[in-house]
């Protein structure tokens, strides 16, 4: 059994290096210098540095040669695709973090990417969805399902990717095609080694993680992070860069403002935007002082209605529907 799985590993590999992306009708501009803070988390994350969470005890080695997307469910009719079916569709760019529900506040498990792709909406279109259908559930070749709602097909980049900053999707981000819809939290939307999308409805399908507890719908929420300087350094006196990313996707960030050991909310400075889709980065040049200082951010995100929303000092865990607070961090000034 170990050997059929070196093997199948080896000729997926060997598979997935050979196999060129398709080129998009409308590439996406290289990313600009200016959209990128001192300091901050690089604006895409490489793909050897993209966080990983699935449920898959092994990582599935799937061959695009034998691959199907099944189109199913509450659908005007079913569709079937070969993954050069799938490329014969206009192949888009799009840039997008996504996020894992389990993050904690500061955490890691979220990365920026650029992913190539056809738009689901698109697809779904073709196929017809029904009137009654409100959750739309993808399912991976080792049974994993994740559902999010018919509702967020609202024009958002959501898309079946093929290819992640400039390559075909590595075997373990879901290669050969992976969901990906701006957002949402992976629980409910970023299903790996893609193989089924039904349209169902909530009442009478739920995903894998809703049957544990979790919330059904799982929008992203609005948070911030520092990334310089980390918790606990020493730094010299004197002018400190500190930055960081914060995101809330779909909506866009307007603005960022740091405190320093409860003092006044100050504003830190911004990155260009590229889009509401993606995280972004900020920093300011604090100077310092000997001592031990607290150093916390919170994020602002641009209101749907005019009305700006203020990230929470509410802290609550990651369960059941993402976690909420102000991430701070301890550094020590020489």
């Amino acid at each position: 059994a170990t050997g059929r799985r070196l093997a199948s590993r080896t000729a997926v590999d060997a598979q997935r290096d050979a196999l060129g992306l398709p080129v998009p009708a409308s590439p996406r501009a290289p990313i600009d210098r200016a959209l990128q803070a001192p300091r901050a988390t690089p604006f895409i994350t490489p793909n050897a540095d993209f966080y990983r969470i699935d449920t898959a005890l092994s990582v599935p080695q799937v061959s695009v040669s034998g691959w199907q997307l099944a189109i199913t469910g509450r659908v005007g009719r079913e569709l079937r695709l070969t993954y050069d079916d799938l490329l014969d569709r206009p192949i888009v760019e799009a840039d997008v973090t996504i996020a894992c529900v389990s993050n904690e506040v500061g955490g890691g498990l979220i990365g920026n990417a650029r992913w190539l792709g056809v738009r689901l909406d698109d697809l779904l279109a073709e196929a017809g969805i029904d009137r009654s259908a409100d959750q739309v559930v993808g399912r991976s070749v080792d049974g994993f399902t994740a559902g999010f709602p018919v509702a967020a097909l609202d024009g958002r980049d959501a898309l079946i990717a093929v290819g992640m900053n400039g390559e075909p999707l590595p075997v373990e981000h879901g290669y050969p095609a992976r969901l990906i819809v701006p957002g949402l939290y992976g629980y409910v939307s970023a299903v790996k080694w893609l193989t089924e999308i039904e349209l169902t409805r909530f009442d009478e399908f739920d995903a894998y993680w809703v049957r544990r507890g979790w919330a059904a719908e799982g929008p992203i929420k609005l948070q911030s992070r520092i990334d310089s300087p980390r918790g606990l350094a020493t730094v010299a006196s004197g002018t400190v860069a500190v930055a960081g990313v914060a995101w809330a996707q779909t909506r866009g960030i307007d603005a960022v403002e740091l405190q320093f050991d409860e003092g006044d909310w100050v504003p830190a400075g911004l990155a260009g935007e590229l889009g509401t889709d993606t995280w972004r980065q900020w920093s300011y040049a604090w100077e310092a002082t000997p001592g031990r200082h607290t150093i916390r951010v919170r994020a602002i995100e641009r209101g749907l209605s005019g009305a700006a929303a203020i990230q929470t000092d509410v802290r609550s865990e990651p369960f059941p529907s993402g976690a909420t607070g102000q991430h701070q961090i301890v550094v020590l000034v020489e």
